[in-house]
């Protein structure tokens, strides 16, 4: 966490008991019927509750591509009533209303659950997202108008320390956690006791806002610059989803902290085939064409100079793989990149090759539908031809790397974790885990990121962790390794080794390479160093499978 100042300590009213104890099922369903553009037009708290805070600093610049700046800020200063209205132009009302056929879709949750609500107390981890007017936008659990009173303390509370001079960042209340993000006119707000770190709540947060730059752009701004009561719900309404498939993806995606994307498994010819195909859609005058099997990365390319960031990539892919309109028919929709330009929409043209895989174009221009579908019927013709959409069920079935196919290392192998780093005759040795359970050494699951091509690569979840509890609980211990790893205030480090009653985890950063590694809680770490270098000999044997291999590299 970053260096802060210490204001004095407050004493506001303490949570209750009851609240956030289990936590429900959070599983997200497919909803039914959301339109987004189409092809036609277009534990007992402890009383004293302490805040931390420290003086407001000023938010770094998003980061954009050169070469297009200048055009797509020129295009959301016309556009902009357009694109903050609902009653404007046809093209914005359906992209922004995301109306269905019968019905506007609900939350996955109870709606009528309100702050009195035993049910809402008891969910272990809230979102809220407020105007600075206290007026609420977004609640994950229950129905916004009915916390109204709830959000009204929240932005007494921020306003409180901001009327000092400072800005408040978390407030800790016995097991519970609230982390503040504030972005402007918006406040966001996270209460949770999931034992996550501060760090990695608030990279949410950040994420959650990103989300409503993308159906929004961050142009809103101006609407509570001329109206501080202004009630942006409506520009949200039906958009509920979105978030809550994003809120989901921070139990299971490793991309939401590892700030880097996936590529599904394929032989090196035909992703080549895929990406020869893509960039002449790219020479074309497509700004990015992104071809994509659920969550992972088939091929990426962008148009000279133009650069994808991955958080962009994530909310994007979330956008439509949560929106079910876009599986039923092509659509050609406003979005905004907040890391490539949050000020201004750009165009996506969305077509779904099948259940699974789908093409996402990209454009500046609001006038280049027909366009894009003739290049979607271009692209779509070469991949049934060169057999890529066949290749691409095939590697969905067979999944991906698996820790019990992880082969020898040979007898001079590149990788040196071992050496000068961690000592092999430890006392942490206790004895070799049985075999034919996970990998060898004990080993059950691994993260490996590249960082020079901002991608990772995950194992399939071998036996021990086969439920879904089990590798959520997994991917909350690879997450506090994550924000250790890289804590500027005790490292970053370089290596470390834990062992708890869950597992043993090994991690090790090099400036090309970061790798994860969860292994049987009785593993020997001698035999664990050996593994995780075998493990990074066999990622670099099979990396022309599993990277987009000669992609720009996206590190901001």
């Amino acid at each position: 966490m970053s260096s802060e100042s210490h204001s004095d300590q407050f004493h506001l009213p303490t949570l209750t008991s009851s609240l956030f104890d289990p936590e429900e099922d959070s599983s997200i369903h497919d909803p039914n019927g959301v339109v987004h553009g189409s092809s036609s037009a277009h534990s007992q708290p402890s009383d004293d509750v302490s805040i931390r805070a420290h003086t407001a600093s000023s938010q770094p610049s998003t980061p954009s591509s050169s070469g297009y700046v200048a055009e797509i800020e020129d295009v959301a200063l016309q556009n902009e009533i357009q694109e903050l209205s609902i009653h404007g132009d046809d093209q914005y009302h359906n992209a922004l209303a995301y109306s269905n056929h019968d019905e506007l879709i609900g939350k996955p949750h109870r709606s009528d659950e309100d702050d009195a609500s035993i049910s809402w107390r008891k969910r272990k981890k809230h979102f809220f997202v407020l105007s600075h007017s206290g007026k609420p936008i977004y609640s994950r659990y229950g129905d916004e108008h009915k916390l109204a009173g709830f959000s009204a303390t929240l932005q007494a509370i921020i306003s409180f320390v901001e009327n000092g001079g400072d800005r408040v960042k978390l407030v800790r209340a016995g097991k519970h956690q609230v982390v503040f993000l504030v972005k402007g006119p918006i406040y966001l707000v996270c209460i949770s006791c999931t034992e996550e770190p501060y760090e990695s709540l608030v990279e949410q947060l950040e994420l959650i806002y990103g989300q409503m730059i993308v159906i929004l752009t961050k142009a809103v701004n101006k609407c509570f610059e001329k109206n501080p009561k202004f009630d942006m719900t409506p520009l949200l309404g039906g958009t509920d989803i979105v978030f809550s498939s994003l809120i989901h993806s921070f139990s299971w995606n490793p991309a939401t902290f590892l700030h880097a994307y996936t590529c599904l498994p394929l032989a090196y010819a035909t992703r080549q085939a895929a990406d020869a195909i893509l960039q002449d859609v790219a020479d074309s005058g497509v700004l990015f064409a992104i071809l994509m099997c659920r969550h992972k990365v088939i091929s990426l390319v962008g148009a000279q100079k133009a650069t994808l960031h991955p958080d962009d990539m994530l909310l994007l892919a979330n956008f439509v793989m949560s929106s079910e309109s876009f599986r039923t028919s092509e659509s050609f929709s406003p979005v905004c990149l907040p890391r490539y330009n949050s000020l201004a929409f750009m165009y996506a043209y969305i077509h779904y090759f099948d259940a699974d895989t789908y093409l996402m174009l990209l454009t500046t221009s609001s006038d280049a539908f027909y366009h894009l579908k003739d290049c979607r019927i271009h692209i779509e013709m070469v991949l049934l031809k060169s057999n890529v959409l066949s290749e691409v069920q095939r590697s969905l079935l067979d999944g991906g790397m698996r820790v019990e196919d992880l082969p020898p290392l040979p007898r001079f192998g590149s990788s040196q974790l071992g050496q000068n780093r961690l000592q092999l005759d430890s006392p942490d040795r206790l004895r070799e885990p049985n075999s034919g359970i996970g990998g060898d050494a004990g080993l059950w699951h691994f993260l490996y990121r590249s960082i020079y091509l901002d991608q990772y690569v995950s194992s399939e979840f071998s036996s021990p962790i086969n439920t879904p509890q089990q590798q959520k609980r997994l991917y909350r211990a690879y997450q506090k390794f994550f924000v250790s790893m890289h804590d500027k205030g005790i490292g970053p480090h370089k290596t470390q080794f834990r062992r708890d009653e869950n597992y043993v985890l090994l991690c090790w950063v090099t400036q090309d390479f970061e790798l994860y590694a969860a292994f049987d809680p009785l593993a020997d770490k001698a035999s664990a160093i050996k593994t995780c270098n075998r493990v990074c000999q066999w990622v670099k044997d099979v990396e022309n499978e599993i990277f987009l291999i000669g992609a720009t590299p996206y590190s901001w």
